[in-house]
Order: structure tokens, then C-alpha cells, then sequence
């Protein structure tokens, strides 16, 4: 049983392609699948990553730009979900209100809502898998009176509920991050929209790299054989390499800096350069390439305020410097809650957010699996976000590691499995000490558990880390019902196959000595030969 993103679609699919077993349910609380693509509907949104490696390993695209956008990368979920055959096997406009363990039945409860009827179910689940992610729940900054201002209010990631015509509008737009620097140069291409775009923090703005893909390049793509692999395994060497510009040395960020610190000065406004170029470390917040928002600043119809927001009042916003400046619309690009779980999950002691609570901060064993959750598992999990790679290859790494695990409860072969907490414990040290030293701590980010604690959302290494770590399952961290039997009878089978072949090439062995110094033994066979 899953809980629907792009996370949950590349598992079912797996499970489909690799086991062939179909007997799961997603339950997805929007109409369609999508996830990101389908509810991130704000103009301008596509992804940071090429899509020849934002996509799944085994289902390339004839794409026509180098980067996606919103409704091209949904229609590419909806295409996969057809030919896979997944919607039947998903319940739309179902929301999950909680989940709970019945350690007697060894099963999950989950109780559900239909968010169009109110209609309120409980499914049972053996095995229960959220693939949600972390940046499920908007979060609006912590300003006095939003409530009282009588405009039109909303985040980005819900994006113009009402259908707001904003011409000849006056906007207030809250925060410079991703989504931002990609809608505020798509509203402010009609020059009657006036957008002042309240800032806090400058990001590091590296340079565009979006493209359209010429017709011979598509044309490659779809009749040159192996010529998407080749084509994903560029872009993943490439993002790989910007790892170690980025993250690798202080020597290769030194060099990075100046060449992103040459950029932002080449591109933007000179009155706004001492405000845009960051203090704190290249890598230390999500590293942002431009999209036109260079470009954007230029245009008399934004400004930028780097004041504070002192509060909402009725017909705008009251400044820290004291200065009321009226608004039509108020727009919030200011992320998501990722360092509290958004579901009840109820597991042997208590709820995942009580577990992470007591942690001071999230955390999961290989962002995968938790101590006292039996059969939970996670897709995008604490520490799993990399920074600089494409999250679909992330997704599909901790696919395959869940496959590895429920197998055996899949073939009955097992009752449950759950990751110990010495084991736990012993992994989250282990990244907790890669990240004590790394530039993540050098600023305020979503990163850190309330922007400044716990880093609980980044993963300390590079892509091919991350697919080394997560390659095999080690079972010596795992408990659970019919396990330590099941290892036990995969250990004889293994011995019993070792023992074959060790019998084999001892009988090949002595018959090849026996041979050699026994030549006229080929002879005489071959005389009987010429007798029969």
C-alpha cells in the first residue's frame, strides 16, 4: 500500500516490472497522479535537473526542452501510469488521516477520508509505504495579521485558487527562493502588473542551462539505440562533477564562488549587487539556476525590499522601516514544513512526529526505515534530499531498496521487518558527523530543523553515495517476525549452491588431471567411437 508521488509510481511500477505483483492500493488525495507536477501549477514552474535524468531509468521521453515544465513532466507520470497500468490501482480524492499498527494482527489500520463526499473508510495494509516526501505542506512565513488583510492571499504552491485576474495589480510577493525566481519573471512580463518582491536572504544564482532540443538531437533520441542512456548518463556524470565543484573542497567552492559572484554581477541591476551576492557559502541553501530573474529585475515593474515585513495590515504591509506600502495580492514563495512529518503514523511506541521529536530533529535508517515501525517504510525520507542531482534517481534508489526488503514478506516468507534502533542510531552519527563539517552548516536553511538546528533533509555525499549506500540491504540491522528464519534458510540455500559448485569444479578438476596424465584415455574413447 502507497501513498501517491512520483516516489509511489516509480515503486509500483517496480513491483510490477520486477515481481510482477500488483496487489497494492495508492491512495492519492488529488484527482490525478502528478504529485509536485499536478498541484505546483504557478507560472514558470519546471524542473532544476535535464530531463534525460529527471525521469525514470527505465522510461525515456522524447523531450522537446532540456527542462521540463509543470504540465509536460505530469503528462509523462500520466503517460507511465497508463502504460502500467496503474490507475486502476489508485484511489483518488483520499486522503489518509492516520495509520495505525495492530501489533495483534500484524497489520496497519488506515483510516481515510474522501476529501470531495467526506466520506470517511479503513483500509488494512500488511506493508505500508509513504512516498509524500517532505515538501508536502506549504509554509507561510510566521508574519502578525495575515488574517487581516482583506486582498487576495496565496502560496505558491497553491497557486491562484480563485483565478485572481492580476492585471493592473499591485503584488506583494514573500520570498526569493526556487519557486519565486521562476514566477516572478513570468508575472511581471505584463508590464501592468507592479510586483515588489519582499526579500529576506540572497540566494546563489547560477546561470541558465535550459535549452530547446533541436530536431536532430530529438530525432537521436528516438531512433539511435542506447542513445537516451548515453544522453542520461552525461547529464549524471555532469551533476556529479558540479558535486565536487560545489561541495567537494573549499579549494573548487572558492572557484565556483567567484564564477557564480561574476555571473549574478554580469546579469543583474548594479544597484542591487551588494544585496544579491550571499555572505554565507555557495551550497549552503538550495543553489538556484536563473531563470530569466536577472533578466526580470531590470523591468521597472519589480522592485525588490530587503526592509522586513513588520506586519499585514487591512490594505498591504506595514514594513519594519515603517513604511505602509499597499497591496492587491499577496503571494507566498516560501517553501514547505519539511522538518515535521505531515501523516499519524502510529507505530509500536508512539508516532513518527513523537519519534522524530525525541531525536530532536528527523531521522531514519538510510531515510528508508524506523525502529518500532514494522513494515513502514519511506520514500523521501529524512536525509535523502541531495542538492544537486535529480530526485527521481533518489526515488528510484530507495524503490529498489524497499523491494529488497518486503520480498520476503511478499512471498510469505516473512511477517515483518523492522530496522533496529542501535542500527538507526549508529547511521544517523555516522551522517550527523559527514554533516558537521560541511558547508550545510554555515546558514539558515529548510535543510535544518527550524532553519537553524538539526540538519535532517540533506544527504552528506554525492549521487553514487547515495546509490552505494542504498545497493544492498544489511540484514544484520534488521529484526522482525519469521526474519532471522528466513535468513537462515537463505544462508543454507546459499551454502547448498556454494557446495554445487565447489562439487562441480572438483569433479572437472579431477577428471581434467586425470585426463592429463592419462592421454591414451581419449584415444580409447575415440576408438569406441569409431566401433559404434
Amino acid at each position: 500500500m502507497l501513498f501517491n508521488r512520483s516516489g509511489g509510481l516509480a515503486l509500483a511500477i517496480k513491483l510490477k516490472q520486477q515481481l510482477g505483483y500488483d496487489n497494492f492500493t495508492i491512495f492519492e488525495k488529488g484527482s490525478d497522479v502528478g504529485g509536485t507536477w499536478r498541484d505546483n501549477v504557478y507560472p514558470g514552474c519546471s524542473s532544476d535537473v535535464p530531463m534525460a535524468f529527471y525521469s525514470l531509468s527505465t522510461d525515456s521521453w522524447d523531450w522537446p526542452h532540456s527542462h521540463g515544465n509543470s504540465a509536460e513532466i505530469q503528462d509523462y507520470w500520466q503517460q507511465l501510469a497508463r502504460k502500467y497500468t496503474i490507475y486502476p490501482r489508485v484511489q483518488f480524492n483520499t486522503q489518509v488521516i492516520s495509520a495505525v499498527w495492530d501489533d495483534s494482527t500484524k497489520l496497519y489500520q488506515i483510516f481515510l477520508e474522501n476529501v470531495t463526499t467526506g466520506v470517511k473508510q479503513t483500509f488494512e495494509a500488511e506493508i505500508l509505504v509513504s512516498a509524500i516526501g517532505v515538501l508536502e505542506v506549504p509554509r507561510y512565513a510566521s508574519i502578525p495579521g495575515r488574517e487581516t488583510f482583506k486582498g487576495e492571499m496565496w502560496h505558491s504552491a497553491r497557486w491562484n485558487p480563485k483565478n485572481v485576474d492580476m492585471r493592473n495589480k499591485k503584488v506583494a510577493v514573500i520570498g526569493n527562493s526556487a519557486s519565486a525566481t521562476q514566477f516572478v519573471p513570468r508575472i511581471t512580463e505584463d508590464p501592468s502588473v507592479n510586483v515588489i518582491e519582499f526579500c529576506r536572504t540572497p540566494n546563489w544564482l547560477l546561470p541558465p542551462t535550459r535549452s530547446t532540443h533541436s530536431p536532430f538531437r530529438r530525432w537521436i533520441n528516438r531512433n539511435i539505440p542506447l542513445a537516451p542512456l548515453i544522453f542520461r548518463w552525461l547529464v549524471y556524470w555532469r551533476f556529479e562533477l558540479f558535486y565536487l565543484m560545489v561541495f567537494g573542497s573549499p579549494l573548487m567552492r572558492k572557484l565556483s564562488t567567484k564564477a557564480t559572484t561574476s555571473y549574478i554581477k554580469a546579469a543583474a541591476p548594479k544597484e542591487y549587487h551588494e544585496k544579491l551576492i550571499p555572505k554565507y557559502p555557495i551550497g549552503c541553501k538550495r543553489i538556484i539556476f536563473d531563470t530569466d530573474f536577472c533578466i526580470a529585475l531590470h523591468r521597472p515593474n519589480l522592485d525588490l525590499n530587503w526592509d522586513g515585513i513588520e506586519k499585514f495590515v487591512e490594505d498591504g504591509i506595514l514594513t519594519k522601516k515603517g513604511e505602509k506600502i499597499p497591496f492587491d495580492i499577496v503571494i507566498f514563495g516560501t517553501g514547505y514544513a519539511a522538518d515535521q512529518f505531515p501523516l499519524k503514523v502510529l507505530g509500536v511506541g508512539g508516532t513518527i512526529q513523537e519519534y522524530f521529536d525525541g531525536k530532536k530533529g528527523p531521522q531514519a535508517y538510510q531515510g528508508v526505515a524506523y525502529p518500532d515501525f514494522p513494515n513502514f517504510f519511506t520514500i523521501c525520507g529524512p536525509n535523502t534530499t541531495t542538492g544537486h542531482t535529480s530526485v527521481i534517481f533518489t526515488n528510484e534508489c530507495q524503490a529498489e531498496y524497499i523491494i529488497k526488503l518486503i520480498k520476503p514478506i511478499l512471498d510469505h516468507q516473512v511477517v515483518t521487518v523492522e530496522v533496529k534502533h542501535e542500527a538507526t542510531d549508529t547511521y544517523n552519527e555516522k551522517i550527523q558527523a559527514r554533516l558537521s563539517t560541511s558547508v550545510f552548516t554555515n546558514c539558515v536553511s529548510w535543510y535544518r530543523v527550524d532553519g537553524t538546528g538539526k540538519i535532517s533533509n540533506i544527504f552528506p555525499g554525492a549521487a553514487t553515495l547515495f546509490w552505494l549506500w542504498l545497493r544492498k540491504v544489511r540484514w544484520q540491522d534488521y529484526t522482525g517476525l519469521g526474519l532471522q528464519e528466513w535468513l537462515h534458510r537463505r544462508q543454507r540455500k546459499k551454502l547448498n549452491r556454494l557446495l554445487k559448485w565447489i562439487t562441480l569444479m572438483l569433479v572437472l578438476v579431477v577428471g581434467a588431471t586425470f585426463v592429463w596424465f592419462h592421454p591414451g584415455v581419449l584415444k580409447q574413447t575415440s576408438s569406441w567411437k569409431l566401433l559404434t
